[in-house]
């Protein structure tokens, strides 16, 4: 089945260069485009994409507002030229699966909208980096959630690698265990503390302060690994 894909970007230009890469790519069609948040917001209830690729600054509604409205409905991929501390934040707040800055490779939105379409997670390294820097400057929470208590020690353990950015393949090989043990910890761990994706669990984790930023040297929470 092909992934369904609605761009949404206020530069007719920059529509066009999406269109063409996605739709050469097997597997992908593009059923929609809107030129702002408000078409983007209609267009997803009328053909309802898997994916939205979505701008941030557009008129009469913004990226991060029609991500807040669809995001129940379709996957929102964010790609823009715009990599603020602010947008990063508010973007995953409104329920954004992935984001990606506008010079990226080509190929890199490919894979990027298949992992999102998957129902896993993505960020660009340069947007982890800041959302690991961010964490640092804050101060470390007198005690985690109560959810937490749910967690096996094996799941913290998990959680804890996953948000220094290990892949679940990396993570099987860390703890000496299958792929799909590690599949399977990652989903209870999402039921458990009732989070939609891992970018949510990674921010979990360091607002809890179970893993301090700079607790591994290539600390790069969500940026390549899937769930």
């Amino acid at each position: 089945m092909s992934i369904r894909i609605l761009i949404a970007d206020d530069q007719e230009l920059v529509r066009t260069g999406f269109r063409k890469i996605l739709e050469s790519e097997p597997g992908l069609e593009v059923v929609a485009e809107a030129a702002d948040g408000g078409e983007a917001v209609e267009a997803v209830l009328l053909h309802r994409p898997h994916v939205v690729v979505m701008d941030v600054r557009m008129p009469r509604l913004d990226g991060i507002e029609a991500t807040r409205e669809v995001s129940g409905i379709a996957r929102v991929l964010i790609v823009t030229t715009f990599d603020l501390d602010e947008y990063v934040f508010e973007a995953i707040r409104a329920g954004a699966s992935g984001f990606l800055l506008k010079d990226a490779p080509a190929e890199e939105l490919i894979r990027a909208i298949r992992v999102v379409a998957e129902g896993q997670a993505l960020l660009a390294p340069s947007v982890t980096r800041r959302l690991v820097e961010e964490f640092a400057r804050r101060p470390r929470p007198a005690e985690r959630p109560a959810a937490f208590s749910e967690l096996t020690p094996r799941e913290l353990e998990v959680l804890g690698l996953l948000a220094r950015g290990l892949s679940n393949v990396e993570i099987a090989a860390e703890l000496v265990v299958g792929d799909a043990t590690v599949k399977t910890h990652v989903a209870r761990i999402l039921q458990k503390l009732r989070l939609r994706d891992r970018v949510q669990a990674v921010v979990l984790a360091y607002e809890a302060g179970l893993v301090q930023p700079g607790a591994s040297s290539d600390a790069s929470p969500g940026s390549r690994s899937r769930a």
